[in-house]
Order: C-alpha cells, then structure tokens, then sequence
C-alpha cells in the first residue's frame, strides 16, 4: 500500500516572517495526522525557520530546486548538501516553470535527480504536457520523453524512492483541472513505463503525485483514483485551511 504524499510547493510567495506564520498553523493542525506524508517547500530565504517550526511535527521540509554540484562557483545556486543542512526532506525537479523560464532539460534534471539520492534527499520529478500538446494528442510522447530523460540512469533502490509528480502545464495555475479520470491514465502510462524501464515491483512502489490546480473542492475526487498516490500542491497550500482540506482528503 502506497502512503500517500501531499507536497505544498509555495514558489516565489512569503516572505520569512508570512512563511513562519503559515508553518505555524499547519503545525497545528496536522498534530497526530497518520497515513498520509506531508510536506511544504518554502522559497529558500523561509527554509531554516520554516524547518526549525517544524521540528519535530509530521510536516517535512523541501526546497524547490537545487544544482547537482555539491559546491562550486555557481553564482545564485544553492547544493544539495546545503538543503539538506536546513533541514530538507525533499526537492522539486523539474517543474514545468524551471523547464520553461530557465531552460532546463532532462538530462540536467536527471543530474539533480542523481545528486538528490546522493546527499539523501527524496527528489520529486515533475512531468507534464502542455495544452497544445494534449489537444495534438502528444501527452504520451511527451511525458514518455520526460519520463526516460529524467529518470533513466537511477538505480532500482533510487527510482523506489523517488516521487513523480505529473503536471500537465495547462492545469497549473489556471483554474483548470484534469478530469480525475484524464489524470488517473497518465498516472497509469507512467507507472507502466517505471515497469519497463525498472520492474513493475519498483513501479508499484514509486508514487506518483498529480499537481495542476488541486483544490479542496476537487482532492478527493482525484485523490480517490486508483494510481494518484497525492498531490503537488501549488496556490492552494499558501492557504493554511485549504492546505488542511486538500491532506485530510488523502
């Protein structure tokens, strides 16, 4: 059985003392929460206090990116080992943003995802077409050359411990939804591809979250499916009482 997982990614929103006071309130209201793993990944300049309130709690920490160099002249970027210095758990790779606005491709994310392993942290993979993408019918070759780019080259024992997290672009920030049944098909094709590419006993236990527009209203339902193990949740995990709503339905 797969636990679910519910990530909050709070991108480029809360400033330090807002991104305390929004930990603060989860703290409290996930005390003795059991079978469903929490996360939040704060921007960078909030990742100390935010892990130093959390101590201790069933919310783990993560950050939203790093470079998979564990030290070195690279103006701007932060190392694995220094998330993990913080207090991470966990890392976002990948998100459709970093691989729009800066360019990254599956090779560079599948250099993070290996880097991640290394310093112990757990990577969580983003994957997802675009809407003209999905209106050309390509959402399967375009999530199957993400898939095999980012994570081909991990081991059995890495890939277990990675999360996927499928994002179709046109969902994210947009009001827009997958349908749970659309969703729940792209999380099956992935998972028979983690078969393929690994062995269906690593592809039944990877889990595999599904991001775009989650929202209270619409977690169980998504949730509810068969192969959408939990949730990358963006705007709605800036909300504490949302956030709330969207774990409790896991």
């Amino acid at each position: 059985m797969r636990t679910p997982v519910i990530v909050g990614n709070w991108k480029m929103y809360k400033t330090v003392s807002e991104s305390m006071q929004l930990a603060r309130s989860l703290k409290i209201k996930f005390v003795g929460l059991k079978d469903v793993e929490i996360g939040v990944c704060p921007p960078f300049t909030s990742i100390a206090p935010v892990a130093e309130i959390l101590k201790g709690s069933n919310i783990g920490v993560g950050g939203q990116n790093m470079h998979f160099a564990d030290k070195g002249a690279y103006t701007g970027e932060i190392a694995p080992g220094m998330l993990v210095d913080l207090g991470c758990k966990y890392v976002i790779l990948g998100h459709s943003e970093r691989r729009e606005h800066f360019g990254e491709k599956n090779d560079l994310i599948l250099k993070k995802a290996k880097a991640a392993h290394a310093a112990k942290l757990t990577p969580i993979v983003c994957v997802g077409e675009t809407l003209k993408e999905r209106e050309d019918g390509k959402t399967e070759a375009v999530v199957s050359d993400q898939i095999n780019g980012s994570l081909t080259g991990l081991t059995k024992e890495e890939m277990v411990t990675t999360i996927v997290a499928y994002e179709p672009v046109w969902a994210i920030g947009t009001g827009k939804t997958a349908t749970p049944e659309q969703a729940n098909a792209v999380h099956i094709f992935i998972r028979d591809m983690l078969s393929k590419l690994f062995d269906m006993n690593v592809a039944s236990q990877v889990r595999i979250q599904y991001g775009g527009s989650v929202k209270p209203d619409n977690a169980e339902a998504l949730l509810g499916q068969s192969d959408i193990d939990g949730a990358l949740v963006g705007g709605a995990s800036l909300v504490a009482d949302d956030f709330e709503k969207i774990v409790k339905a896991a």
